[in-house]
Parts: C-alpha cells; structure tokens; sequence
C-alpha cells in the first residue's frame, strides 16, 4: 500500500496542474491582467495599424510562451512555479532549453504588447517597473533557492543557458 506522502504519479502531476492552474490565474493573471486593465480599461487609444499589429503579436506569443512554460513546470518539473509548491524536478526541457526566465519574459513581452496595442505609454512604464521587479527577485531569492534546491545541476543549467537574453540555439544539456 502506498503511503499518502508518496502519490503516484498521475496524481502528483494533477495536483501540480491544478496548482499551476490557480497560480496561473492569480499572478500572471494579475499582473498581465488585471493591473493592465486598470490602465486601460482596454480603451484603444490611437496607434498606428503596425504598432498594433506589433502589440498584438507580442500578446500571443508572450501568453503562447507562458502556457508552455507553465505545462513544463507539471509535466517535466511535477510541481508548478509558485515558491509554496515548487517542482519536484529541474525544469530545463523546452523553452528553458534557450533561456532560464521564459515566463518573466512572456509576462513582460504582453505588458509591452498591451502598450503597443491600446496606445497606452503609461504600460511602458509599468513594465520597466515590472522588469526591475522581477530581476530583483529572481538574483535575491529565486537563483539562491534554486542553488539550494538543484545543486551542481541547476548550476550548470545556469551557466549554460542565459536568464534574459535567449540562446540561438537549444542547450543539449551537457
């Protein structure tokens, strides 16, 4: 009999999912979301069709690039990215093959993308502001908690893979 510390594995990457789900809805939601809105109002100020255009894009590939990243946190990592219920496993598959902070950035690429895209410059700012937030952040509490966590492992992922600027190419791990 299994003990209830131990689930299998199906069970614990439903509860990561769902996890991952309600972070997904309350942080990112928030802050690419809500606080963008409260901006906005999703009143589109005027802007050229190509600035638009612009915008609009970097909102679907910032949120594409989110989703995926937040489905390698249940899948390959079997936990989610919320600090309480960390993954079980280093996350350096997929996206995290070219740059170790893909979700900061893809929140970041559709606060950018919303500017662009209501005409609002006021977003500009919230995103620099966003930006210093989160480098903060992840040079403060996030790289030192995963040193802890991963060891020499996470500390050749992070000497291999850039956290900002995207590599050309994948990392193969080695």
């Amino acid at each position: 009999m299994r003990s209830r510390a131990s689930p299998r594995l199906p069970v614990r990457r439903a509860r990561a999912a769902l996890g991952s789900v309600l972070f997904l809805v309350v942080v990112p939601g928030v802050v690419a979301g809500l606080i963008p809105w409260s901006i906005t109002h999703w009143h589109l100020d005027p802007a050229a069709p190509f600035i638009r255009i612009a915008g609009a894009l970097l909102i679907a590939t910032g949120v594409g690039f989110l989703l995926h990243a937040f489905a390698r946190f249940v899948t390959e990592g079997i936990g989610t990215p919320a600090p309480v219920a960390p993954t079980e496993r280093l996350v350096i598959g997929g996206v995290y093959r070219y740059v170790r902070n893909p979700m900061y950035l893809a929140v970041g690429a559709t606060i950018v993308g919303q500017a662009l895209f209501f005409g609002e410059p006021a977003l500009l700012g919230y995103a620099a502001l966003f930006a210093a937030i989160v480098f903060s952040f992840v040079r403060l509490y996030e790289e030192p908690a995963l040193t802890e966590q991963f060891g020499e492992s996470y500390e050749a992922y992070s000497r291999a893979v850039p956290g900002w600027l995207p590599r050309l190419h994948p990392w193969d791990g080695k």
